[in-house]
């Protein structure tokens, strides 16, 4: 066998164990290729494609772990208010930055059940970064030396600006059903002697409506890499 062996580099977040949490449903995804071009300009980026470093990659690890997911309801970009879920592992291996973590399954029954129903290999992710650091602002092709990870989105696969990523729930247990997409009836207090509790009159529901503030990329705000800065 002949070249390099493949490296593999990991970073983790230790979560307890919970057997069947209702709100917590693993998924594993590619986030992104390192020192390959993206498929097509990511947002933010001013037109050109861009090329994260595995030096950056490596160094950008540890500020992923603790980040959310989240997502668009069009699943066409990102939207940074609609955290659905937690990153708490990221590898490098070989081109290819993986993540893991939880979905808040309970508090986003939608995303769940567009994960369940989507034809396998649909969804894919994007990240969102903070403090890039670009070596030639004059270049096709953008190359980041430095960045911060500050999040992820979860889209379609074929709206992330690199093609080749993932995104996949795990499948639920015979005794971990998907959470039902509306809420139980409320059991009624009954009294020891077996009589219903008298209840309390129940006000009349009011519909609120909340203006939804979307935005379909972080702002990284990339900058030109200073003289003598690692690469």
């Amino acid at each position: 066998m002949t070249g390099e062996p493949m490296r593999l580099e990991a970073m983790a977040v230790r979560m307890p164990d919970v057997a069947d949490h209702p709100n917590r449903v693993p998924f594993t995804g590619v986030l992104t290729r390192v020192d390959e071009p993206s498929t097509r300009p990511p947002a933010g980026a001013r037109g050109h494609r861009v090329v994260l470093t595995r030096a950056a990659a490596l160094a950008a690890l540890p500020s992923l772990l603790g980040m959310a997911v989240d997502y668009a309801p069009a699943w066409d970009g990102h939207d940074a208010r609609r955290k659905c879920g937690i990153i708490t592992h990221a590898d490098v291996e070989g081109p290819r930055l993986t993540v893991a973590g939880y979905l808040f399954a309970k508090d986003f029954p939608e995303v769940e059940r567009q994960m369940r129903q989507c034809l396998p290999g649909a969804m894919g992710m994007s990240w969102e970064l903070a403090d890039a650091h670009v070596e030639d602002l004059r270049a096709e092709i953008w190359t980041l030396t430095r960045a911060t990870f500050t999040g992820a989105a979860i889209l379609l696969r074929e709206k992330a600006a690199y093609r080749d990523t993932s995104f996949a729930i795990a499948a639920r247990t015979p005794a971990s059903p998907a959470p039902p997409l509306c809420r139980q009836p409320r059991a009624e207090p009954v009294y020891a002697s077996g009589r219903p509790a008298p209840s309390a009159p129940r006000r009349p529901a009011r519909s609120v409506f909340i203006q939804p503030q979307l935005r379909k990329e972080e702002a990284w705000n990339p900058r030109p890499a200073k003289f003598g800065q690692a690469k």
